[in-house]
């Protein structure tokens, strides 16, 4: 059996510029197998998009080596050209490819597996004004810290990943949301919407644990007002998935919906921000196949 193509799309500055170290050893592996490599190191967001998306037109397996920034933007070239896609997990958060389970970049044998034998998944993604999300969409205080967090690029990421919710939060106040879910409109001040398609990201958080990403659902999480005081212990609670015990908290699944607000809120999806007021977001079944390791037996 062939052993395939593979067209990997490098972001050189993801995991403090380790990212093109990391997907060397997997590349020769694959080589090694008869595979045909290429390597796309890349310059920007759009030229991801289209690098992914020309990857994926030629029929080659297409590799996002960079963290939930890159792997975003290369789902969305994988989805427009009609591909398969990879992760090689190499950013700061690598929040969609530890809830799938998928091997650490710098587990080489593994990463080599997976490309060479791995099981082909059908995800649904997210679609944002007419961008692709495969991971979420959130619009609020933690898009707020997603601001801080790109700021900071120099901190280690961890640390960077709890200071920055605490920043957002001294200078946040509720904002008044209209939401139009499934074409049913409500109007409530809160803390922010979550859209979920995997529930994870804040590096590791399961912020929306019942989200599912082939379920044909998108999962809707409104955190509604309180006193700031309370959004530190919602924050604790995210870590054991408690949180969605609270009042406050409200979880529907939808397959579509738009988002307003009575004043400018980032819309940020899978590490970045990456469209304005109103979002609208709707979900396209199964339209990512994304390798996941084999499956037992």
């Amino acid at each position: 059996m062939a052993a395939g193509a593979f067209t990997a799309i490098v972001n050189p500055i993801s995991g403090g510029g380790h990212a093109p170290a990391r997907w060397e050893p997997i590349a020769a592996l694959l080589s090694a197998a008869g595979a045909t490599v290429r390597a796309v190191p890349t310059r920007g967001r759009e030229h991801a998009v289209s690098s992914a998306r020309e990857a994926a037109e030629r029929g080659d397996t297409v590799v996002a080596v960079g963290g939930d920034g890159l792997v975003r933007d290369v789902a969305e070239g994988t989805v427009r050209g009609g591909g398969t896609m990879a992760i090689v997990p190499a950013g700061r958060g690598n929040d969609l490819a530890r809830s799938l389970g998928l091997p650490a970049a710098d587990d080489v044998a593994a990463q080599a597996r997976l490309l060479l034998a791995g099981h082909r998944r059908t995800l649904d993604v997210l679609e944002v004004n007419g961008s692709i999300a495969p991971g979420n969409v959130y619009i609020g205080i933690d898009a707020v810290a997603t601001r801080l967090i790109n700021a900071g690029r120099g901190l280690p990421a961890l640390l960077l990943y709890r200071l920055a919710p605490v920043r957002a939060i001294m200078s946040w106040r509720a904002a008044g949301y209209t939401l139009t879910v499934d074409g049913e409109t409500s109007t409530r001040r809160g803390h922010t919407v979550v859209v979920a398609n995997s529930g994870a990201y804040g590096h590791g958080l399961r912020i929306v644990p019942t989200a599912v990403p082939d379920d044909g659902l998108l999962d809707v999480m409104l955190v509604g007002d309180g006193p700031r005081s309370k959004i530190v212990a919602f924050m604790n609670e995210v870590k054991r998935g408690t949180h969605l015990r609270r009042p406050e908290v409200s979880v529907r699944t939808a397959r579509e919906v738009t988002v307003d607000a009575d004043r400018p809120v980032p819309v940020c999806a899978d590490g970045d921000e990456i469209a304005e007021l109103p979002a609208r977001i709707r979900l396209l079944a199964g339209a990512l196949p994304l390798l996941v390791p084999p499956l037992e037996g």
